[in-house]
């Protein structure tokens, strides 16, 4: 189940065109549990580092998420996680967005 999730992850990142390379661990936990931790390298230049703690089942139920999303001077873009650190924001839960002034252009 969880090889599935991975190869579909792996397939969509090598499919877009803005996608440069990426280089993405991705770790089996259990049959439907998975770590993923990597950087996606866009066509300009842009980094978007990922680690993502899933379980698969009927539905996808993400344990942890982390995204931060980096200009090519290594300016963060945006950050999207859920971490408990942040609750102090009193933001509903699962929401992280962090968005700086500068923004990508591809």
């Amino acid at each position: 189940m969880i090889e599935a999730y991975f190869e579909e992850i792996r397939n969509l990142l090598e499919s877009l065109i803005i996608v440069k390379s990426f280089d993405i661990n991705f770790q089996k936990r259990d049959i439907d549990e998975g770590f993923i931790r990597g950087n996606i390298y866009f066509v300009n230049d842009s980094i978007l580092h990922v680690r993502e703690f899933i379980t698969i089942q009927t539905i996808r139920d993400r344990k942890m998420y982390s995204y931060h999303y980096m200009d090519a001077g290594n300016n963060l873009i945006f950050r999207y996680d859920d971490a408990e650190h942040h609750q102090e924001l009193d933001l509903p839960k699962n929401w992280g967005m962090r968005l700086a002034h500068k923004r990508a252009t591809f």
